[in-house]
C-alpha cells in the first residue's frame, strides 16, 4: 500500500502487518513436511537398490500421515493450507514413490508394460485425492457414509501394492512369472483406488479410550511395533492380506447403511403444507432448482 507524507511529494511504502501463526498449527504441517521427506528418501534408497530402507521409508510415511491429522485436530490447528499441504504429500508418499519403487525392483525388466503399470498406479493415486478433497466439500452427504472412503485410500494402496518385494523377502523366488504377476496386481489395486468401491475409514476407531482400556491398549500398541521391527516382512504380509479380505465386507456394511438410510426416510411422516386462510392470496413457491443456488462454478 502505498502512502502519501503531507508536506511531500514521495509516496512511501506502508509496511503490511501479517498476524502471528498459531505454533499449534505449524506441529501438523511439521510432521507432513517428514512424511514427505520420508517418501522422497523412499525413491532415493529404491534407486540405490536399499529397499529394505525404501518399503522403511513408505511406513514410516504412512504413519506420520495417520498423526498429522488426528493432532491437527486436536490441537484445533487445522487449516486450508495444510489440507493442501498433506494432499500433496500424500500423493508424493503412496503414488509416486510406491510407482517408482516397483520399477526399480522388478518393472523395469517389462520395459514399457512395466513403466506403464507404474505410472497407471501413480495417476489413479492422484485421482483418488483429488476426488477425496472434493468429496469433502459436499455438504449433502449423509452422516454415516464418514465412516467409509469411496475407493482405497492412498496410504493402504500404498502399502498392499508393495506385497509382491514382502513375499520375495519372505523367501519366494524372483521369477519372470512374478514380475508379470506384479504387473497385473499393480493395475488391479490401481484400479481399486480409482473406483467407488467403499472401504472402512476407521476415523471413529480411537477418538475414546475407556479408562480401564488404556493400560492394554499400550502395551497392543508397543507390541505390534516390536513386531514389525522384528519380523517385518511376515506382518507386513499378513496385514495385506487382511486388508484385501476386509474389503468385501466394507462393501456389504456400507449396503446395509443405504438400505436403512432409505427405509428410515420412507418410513418418515412426510409434514403436510399448511393451508392458506380463507380469502388469503396462496403462496407459490420456486421448484427445488430456482430455489437453490447452483453450486457449479
Amino acid at each position: 500500500m502505498i502512502v502519501h507524507q503531507p508536506g511531500s511529494n514521495r509516496p512511501r511504502l506502508a509496511k503490511r502487518r501479517f498476524r502471528p501463526i498459531p505454533v499449534r498449527t505449524l506441529a501438523p504441517n511439521v510432521i507432513t513436511l517428514l512424511a514427505l521427506c520420508a517418501g522422497l528418501t523412499a525413491i532415493r534408497m529404491a534407486f540405490e537398490n536399499h529397499y529394505v530402507l525404501a518399503l522403511a521409508a513408505i511406513v514410516l510415511a504412512a504413519v506420520l500421515d495417520g498423526i498429522d491429522g488426528r493432532l491437527a485436530r486436536l490441537l484445533k490447528g487445522t487449516s486450508r493450507f495444510g489440507a493442501e499441504l498433506d494432499s500433496l504429500s500424500d500423493f508424493v508418499n503412496f503414488g509416486v514413490a510406491p510407482a517408482l519403487i516397483l520399477y526399480f525392483w522388478g518393472l523395469h525388466d517389462l520395459k514399457s508394460a512395466g513403466w506403464i503399470a507404474a505410472m497407471v498406479f501413480a495417476i489413479c493415486a492422484g485421482l483418488r485425492l483429488a476426488r477425496f478433497n472434493v468429496m469433502i466439500e459436499e455438504p449433502d452427504r449423509p452422516a454415516w457414509t464418514a465412516n467409509f472412503f469411496v475407493g482405497m485410500p492412498a496410504p493402504a494402496g500404498a502399502i498392499t501394492v508393495l506385497l509382491p518385494i514382502y513375499v520375495v523377502f519372505l523367501g519366494v523366488p524372483r521369477s519372470a512369472f512374478l514380475i508379470w504377476l506384479t504387473m497385473f496386481y499393480t493395475v488391479g489395486i490401481a484400479s481399486l483406488m480409482g473406483s467407488r468401491l467403499p472401504v472402512f475409514s476407521g476415523k471413529r476407531i480411537g477418538t475414546r479410550v475407556p479408562p480401564e482400556l488404556v493400560g492394554p491398549l499400550i502395551v497392543v500398541v508397543v507390541l505390534f511395533v516390536a513386531l514389525l521391527i522384528a519380523y517385518p516382512w511376515i506382518l507386513l504380509t499378513a496385514g495385506t492380506l487382511a486388508y484385501l479380505v476386509s474389503l468385501p465386507f466394507g462393501w456389504l456394511s456400507y449396503r446395509e447403511h443405504e438400505r436403512r438410510s432409505q427405509k428410515s426416510g420412507e418410513d418418515a411422516p412426510q409434514a403436510a403444507a399448511p393451508q392458506p386462510a380463507p380469502g388469503a392470496t396462496p403462496i407459490v413457491r420456486p421448484a427445488d432448482n430456482e430455489d437453490r443456488p447452483s453450486r457449479l462454478n
